[in-house]
């Protein structure tokens, strides 16, 4: 806009006149085209409401019903596992840290004292976190009994975000695969545990266990590189004390 277009002034020259004719035809069209626009817009609305409504009234009730799921499915199913989770949870929990180790991993797997056992669990309460919480405990006893196909599949169908639980459940697939003579499995599995989350626990641990199992499959270079990481990167854990001799041995091995 001319800077001499101030409140008041008339345009003298007749370049000023031409100017303040344009910007005035200018001024027109836009708030014809606007006109035109909401016209277009109150005609759209006006022929298309009734499909208009349906969409919003589809959102809603798609809201409405996320909403009613949570309430009134969602949260009282998981309430329901959880109370269900509480007497195999601790049948597995008295396992690992009692005697009768077996007995009570069976115990946790199909329920005792009338109450439902971990494959129970999956079964009935599946798609809630307690079911997938099961699929780890019930993979881990599987583990511990020996059962390693049952283990691996277990322990396939847990998913989690947890810094521990995640690399665990993914470790003890791989020592599944060693005490099922599969080494090559073990080693990707170990692998894929120690990449899963960087921390001083599970990440050396999985390293020195993939370390070990390249070094019984004969790639020396693999193994030196994992050993030296620990080394290196996590000097404080409890594998780094012993790594040193296994440095050692990956490095005559290595140039062999």
């Amino acid at each position: 806009m001319a800077t001499y277009n101030k409140r008041g002034y008339k345009p003298k020259t007749k370049v000023e006149k031409q100017q303040d004719i344009e910007e005035g035809s200018t001024t027109a069209e836009v708030f014809n085209t606007l006109d035109e626009t909401a016209s277009k817009t109150e005609e759209f609305v006006e022929k298309n409401q009734k499909y208009i409504f349906i969409i919003i009234g589809a959102v809603a009730l798609i809201v409405l019903g996320s909403l009613l799921y949570k309430e009134f499915v969602s949260t009282p199913k998981q309430t329901a596992a959880m109370n269900d989770m509480f007497q195999a949870q601790k049948y597995f929990e008295e396992a690992v840290n009692g005697t009768s180790k077996d007995s009570l991993f069976n115990l946790a797997l199909n329920g005792g004292e009338g109450k439902l056992g971990l494959l129970d669990i999956i079964k009935q309460h599946s798609g809630t976190p307690s079911a997938n919480l099961a699929n780890y405990y019930a993979g881990t006893a599987y583990l511990r009994l020996k059962k390693y196909n049952e283990a691996i599949e277990h322990l396939s169908g847990f998913e989690s975000d947890d810094e521990i639980l995640a690399p665990l459940a993914k470790g003890n697939i791989g020592d599944a695969y060693v005490q099922g003579n599969q080494p090559e499995d073990a080693l990707k599995a170990y692998e894929q545990a120690a990449e899963m989350r960087d921390n001083e626990y599970t990440t050396p641990m999985y390293l020195f266990k993939a370390g070990a199992i390249a070094l019984d499959l004969g790639k020396a270079d693999t193994a030196l590189e994992y050993f030296n990481r620990i080394k290196s990167d996590y000097s404080n854990s409890t594998e780094a004390s012993k790594v040193d001799v296994f440095i050692g041995k990956a490095q005559v091995l290595a140039n062999k």
